[in-house]
């Protein structure tokens, strides 16, 4: 059954896209077209119209979700699953916005794909636990709230840096430095307590990457 299902893999990094190729192979899918850049795999899934494909969000001339936003212009009926390395809450609603019946990141891919597969090929869609997880987390909504110079900051603090030391890394003042230590305070609602922030930058060190 797997080699009558026609898949395109859409990547502009050749070892990847190989690696995908070979990896699909492996599971029994025979009938695979491959493209680098997200033009040639808009023309390519009108013109073969493969029941699934797998493209990266980062391509030159189309990004993935422009080619997913043509396809749908031009009522295609291929499958559309996202590949990322980006952790942007933006990228995954503009996903879901058009109807991707999958969204991986690229670290998990290869662990995931043949369970992706079987969904999106059944007519499930299927969002990597790893994405659902991340962006589920409150912290990661308590954390847009920051600006990027706070959050570099909060790294630093949960890397156990003093605030002297945090303003010799940015080269800034130590007044500075307590500033926005007090800004973030205040805006993730932490208590004054010794260390609390400390603690909290350190148990939320996922939310900051």
């Amino acid at each position: 059954m797997n080699r009558s299902v026609k898949i395109l893999v859409a990547d502009d990094h050749p070892l990847l896209l190989k690696a995908l190729r070979d990896f699909i192979e492996d599971l029994g899918y025979a009938q695979i077209i491959e493209a680098d850049n997200g033009l040639d795999a808009y023309h390519l899934i009108l013109r073969e119209a493969p029941l699934l494909a797998l493209l990266d969000i980062r391509m030159p001339q189309l990004s993935g979700l422009e080619v997913v936003s043509r396809c749908r212009t031009q009522k295609s009926k291929t499958r559309m699953v996202l590949i990322t390395l980006h952790q942007e809450k933006s990228l995954f609603k503009q996903a879901q916005q058009l109807g991707v019946y999958g969204y991986l990141f690229k670290q998990s891919a290869l662990a995931e794909i043949e369970t992706c597969l079987k969904a999106v090929i059944a007519g499930e869609r299927y969002f990597s636990p790893e994405l659902e997880q991340y962006f589920q987390s409150p912290s990661h909504e308590l954390t847009a709230m920051l600006t990027p110079s706070e959050k570099k900051i909060l790294r630093l603090i949960a890397q156990n840096y003093t605030s002297p030391q945090i303003a010799e890394q940015l080269f800034i003042s130590t007044k500075t430095v307590e500033k926005h230590r007090s800004n973030i305070i205040k805006k993730l609602g932490i208590s004054g307590k010794t260390n609390s922030l400390l603690l909290w930058a350190q148990h939320h060190a996922d939310a900051l990457r």
